[in-house]
């Protein structure tokens, strides 16, 4: 399980199989929290997570801290799927007019399971047709729909934005789990104890921590400032060089012929300035 804030990572927890998603899910929230509220005082958070989180746990826990929202996505049944029903033959309707084109049509309503939630909430439902069929989709959210009073956009919680610009944006950060699985082998914990392949998936995302740090501050404004971590070790980081160390310093003498030897240095001069790391 990961909790992810932008690129950074704030939770990796290996888990056994026999649990469902969301098993831990609110204690390891509860940590976060507090951890990012103990820096940042009074800072308004917003959980995304897929259906596998849709939980009444969770989104209770959240419902009763001051300032912490959710977007999750819900997995479809019959009974949601019969709310959708009348906006989805009217996205049906408009692929035909639009000469089979795909067509979207968003719609808001109250929803409550009939056991495991404890209480009736927003969920937002997503009618799309494609080329290849029907693709119904459903969020539940507590955000609110009209946004906060000190919102310059009001509009961005309504249901034909929340779910692609609010849920669907939480796919950037998955991209950090493909970059430690494909650049850092985050995946190889094959040992025969979960202790040691947890330290192995800790020491994984300590290395993408400091990549990141080094893409955030050292590479800002080069042409690595958006590059995966892979492409940061490759051309960055993989290259020959003579390392001289004495009792106070560590000199690396780079050929004079590499073409990034200009970026490897502004970047070892931006990484030595502790001010730039604040914030």
């Amino acid at each position: 399980m990961y909790i992810v804030c932008g690129r950074i990572p704030l939770w990796a927890q290996l888990r056994t199989a026999e649990h469902a998603a969301a098993w831990g899910a609110v204690e390891a929230v509860q940590k976060v929290v507090a951890a990012i509220r103990k820096r940042i005082p009074g800072v308004r958070i917003i959980l995304r997570a897929d259906a596998g989180f849709a939980n009444d746990e969770l989104m209770a826990w959240c419902e009763s801290q001051e300032e912490v929202y959710y977007c999750i996505g819900l997995q479809q049944n019959p009974r949601l799927l019969e709310q959708l029903r009348p906006a989805m033959a009217e996205a049906r309707a408009r692929q035909i007019l639009c000469g089979g084109a795909a067509t979207r049509q968003f719609v808001e309503f109250e929803y409550r399971t009939l056991q495991s939630w404890s209480r009736t909430r927003r969920v937002i439902g997503k009618a799309e047709v494609t080329a290849l069929g029907d693709n119904p989709r459903f969020v539940v959210t507590n955000l609110p729909a009209g946004g906060w009073e000190e919102d310059e956009d009001r509009t961005r919680f309504e249901p034909r934005r929340l779910y692609p610009e609010m849920y669907c944006g939480r796919g950037r950060m998955e991209n950090m789990l493909k970059e430690q699985l494909l650049d850092l082998k985050a995946d190889r914990v094959s040992t025969h104890h979960m202790e040691s392949n947890q330290l192995r998936l800790w020491l994984s995302t300590m290395a993408y921590l400091l990549l990141e740090r080094i893409r955030a501050v050292g590479l800002a404004g080069s042409e690595l400032a958006d590059a995966t971590v892979g492409s940061i070790r490759l051309r960055l980081l993989k290259v020959a060089a003579q390392v001289t160390v004495s009792v106070r310093r560590v000199h690396v003498r780079l050929s004079r012929s590499w073409p990034r030897r200009e970026l490897f240095a502004g970047c070892a001069r931006r990484m030595a300035q502790p001010e730039l790391w604040s914030g």
